[in-house]
């Protein structure tokens, strides 16, 4: 099984969804490989049918998938983290207080395991309370950044999972988790609202604060409606704009 990501050497590597094997082959070739392809425990009904699907994923892709619990859903964090230790995927999606046990029981540090931090309308702070219990707490956890950087660094964490962004509606706070990222050498995953109009300038943010590896999540802007498939095309496009900006970057 592949653990290192094929595109672990790269600066930026995107995160879409797919909904079949079919979709994650086309839309792997679409990006050069330069992806991981997010399948959402949340479809399934139980463990050992998320495992045995996913593994259909595996073969097809190089083991490229990204374990989604479902629109950021904390009552799937026990799910994720068990699941992801039988598949020893190459990326995880996990709330906050869940990083800590998908890291022990993949039992390795290759996997990228993202923590999930939620804007809070003040610059530098961000909420925590994202798992099961606390995201349902009245009182939000605020903390500073940089402290949610140390926390998840400290549970064997990879990156911060900034949702939900609504495109650029938080861009000011955003612009300050990403500079945090690059002073502490973390991995920044935006995710949220994210559109073919509006993916240049939040991957240039990033890449403007020194973040050093950044992994757009974008989603339902480039799903087909109809077919529930996301848009080989679309993420071919997403592609070029990243390979320009990394040239731009050298």
């Amino acid at each position: 099984m592949q653990l290192t990501p094929n595109y672990i050497n790269n600066r930026i590597a995107l995160n879409v969804l797919v909904n079949s094997v079919e979709n994650a082959k086309a839309c792997y070739q679409a990006a050069e490989g330069h992806v991981v392809l997010g399948i959402l425990s949340k479809n399934y009904d139980s463990d050992q049918a998320a495992i045995e699907d996913m593994k259909r994923y595996q073969k097809v892709i190089s083991n490229a998938i990204s374990v989604g619990l479902g629109a950021g859903d904390p009552n799937q964090s026990a799910m994720v983290a068990r699941i992801s230790a039988e598949l020893q995927p190459q990326h995880i999606n996990q709330v906050f207080t869940g990083v800590g046990a998908s890291r022990a029981l993949l039992n390795q540090d290759e996997t990228i395991i993202n923590g999930l931090i939620s804007p809070t309308g003040r610059v530098g702070y961000v909420n925590i309370a994202t798992g099961p219990l606390s995201s349902k707490a009245t009182q939000k956890a605020e903390v500073p950044i940089e402290t949610a950087i140390s926390l998840l660094k400290d549970m064997g964490g990879s990156s911060v999972k900034f949702f939900p962004m609504k495109g650029l509606m938080y861009k000011e706070e955003y612009r300050a988790v990403a500079q945090a990222c690059a002073e502490n050498d973390f991995i920044l995953e935006p995710t949220g609202g994210i559109t073919l109009d509006n993916f240049e300038e939040i991957i240039q943010i990033a890449l403007d604060s020194g973040v050093k590896k950044v992994i757009p999540h974008v989603y339902s802007s480039i799903i087909d409606k109809e077919t529930g498939e996301t848009r080989p095309e679309d993420v071919k496009t997403l592609y070029t704009i990243v390979r320009k900006l990394l040239n731009k970057d050298d």
